[in-house]
């Protein structure tokens, strides 16, 4: 009884390890220590496998023998634990004398002589990871069905510990290779804004001062149309510049009164000659007269065109954009309606991120870069505002924002949206 009472006290113990300790030595450890103890042994050791030569390596031992051993390899087919763990059975060997598999080489390292051995298999959803052995039982006795039965449940437990250090070593790179990845799109971005802004500028100057001089309509036509993708593409990369100073944490919000009436009837006009192209009908309802927020024009009025710009883009021809504007407790919300393609379920989570496209590359016939959301977005958080969509596929979508009247409502917003 005072066996098993032992027994319970030392898995529990090692069972709260493995749930809290980070340190997988500290860990083998103390399941070393319970497997010489339990067994009545004279020491114990891990091993794991070497995938690089397909050997067994000493993963932890026995203090006395951790300077000698450490380096030693244990060949898979010479060896009794390469044989358990190729296998995946426990071996108990009472006479290790008369076995051929015994490998002595660890044995004349370390000046250790081994009469009997128990080891047992660490797998993990019947992978094999390596083996546990205890080594000499005491008083020369031989190992029992009880012996194997707590060398099974310790290896059990190693098998955890390993396979948890194996998963957080994943987890840290998989993290390091995401981080790495954003800081590259970051670069890509910052670069990319700063050294095609000087020689679009010229672009756009020059081409414009030429559509002044020019009076032939077949001269007229094309420098329209460069002016046009000329400003298509300041927009992307003020897009990216917005993106940039956002993550460098350098943008500003410039707290002054604003008509969100204002922004809306702008915005509204400047894309009416797209939507008409497009047969598009844009329909404004606002509900109050007053629509006035504190906060900054120029990134309010940011969001307010990446969406309806978004709107007209994906509704469908002879479709309709709706914009709708009111005020509510503490809020101005602003929403924008198309009756277009929608969004699939599957894409929704995601299209507010960087470069997000819910349309393949080879697929796609919309534009973009898929910056405008993720702009949009970061402009309204700045004020202490809000945004989502809904979206019914083939039917439309509904992208609203809500933004705080004051700055005083904005603090008390980011603490109901965190």
């Amino acid at each position: 009884m005072k066996d098993q009472t032992r027994r319970i006290e030392l898995l529990t113990q090692i069972g709260r390890e493995l749930s809290s300790a980070a340190n997988l030595d500290g860990v083998l450890q103390s399941i070393l220590s319970a497997a010489t103890e339990l067994t009545s042994s004279e020491s114990a050791s891990i091993l794991g496998l070497d995938e690089e030569s397909n050997t067994l390596r000493f993963l932890a031992l026995s203090p006395s023998y951790k300077n000698t051993l450490q380096s030693v390899i244990v060949p898979l087919d010479k060896s009794i634990a390469g044989v358990v763990f190729s296998q995946k059975k426990t071996a108990a060997v009472n006479n290790v004398a008369a076995s051929p598999f015994h490998y002595k080489t660890a044995d004349h390292i370390s000046g250790f002589q081994t009469r009997s051995l128990l080891v047992a298999p660490i797998l993990f959803r019947n992978e094999s990871l390596g083996v546990i052995e205890v080594v000499n039982k005491n008083d020369d006795a031989d190992y029992t069905g009880e012996d194997v039965t707590i060398l099974e449940t310790l290896a059990s437990q190693v098998a955890i510990a390993v396979q948890n250090t194996r998963l957080q070593k994943l987890l840290e790179k998989t993290q390091n290779d995401a981080s790495r990845l954003d800081k590259m799109k970051s670069d890509f971005v910052a670069i990319t804004s700063h050294e095609l802004r000087t020689p679009l500028g010229l672009i756009i100057g020059h081409s414009t001062f030429m559509r002044e001089m020019v009076t032939e309509e077949e001269y007229t036509e094309q420098l329209d149309a460069i002016i046009k993708s000329a400003m298509r593409l300041k927009e992307i990369i003020e897009n990216m510049s917005s993106m940039d100073n956002f993550q460098n944490g350098v943008s500003v919000v410039r707290q002054r009164s604003i008509s969100v009436r204002r922004l809306l009837l702008d915005t509204i006009v400047s894309y009416r000659q797209d939507a008409e192209a497009r047969r598009v009908k844009i329909d404004l309802d606002l509900a109050d007269s007053d629509l006035l927020i504190e906060g900054d024009s120029e990134k309010i009025g940011i969001a307010i065109n990446n969406l309806i710009k978004n709107a007209v883009a994906f509704a469908n021809e002879g479709g309709h954009v709706f914009v709708v504007s009111e005020k509510v407790p503490g809020y101005v919300k602003v929403s924008v309606i198309d009756d277009g393609i929608g969004i699939p379920i599957k894409d929704l989570p995601h299209v507010f991120e960087r470069f997000y496209q819910v349309e393949s590359h080879l697929t796609r016939k919309h534009g973009g870069m898929g910056l405008g959301l993720s702009v949009a977005k970061m402009m309204v958080e700045m004020h202490g505002g809000r945004i989502w969509v809904e979206s019914v596929e083939g039917k439309g979508s509904m992208f609203t924002m809500l933004l705080p009247l004051d700055p005083s409502q904005a603090q008390a917003a980011q603490r109901v949206f965190r």
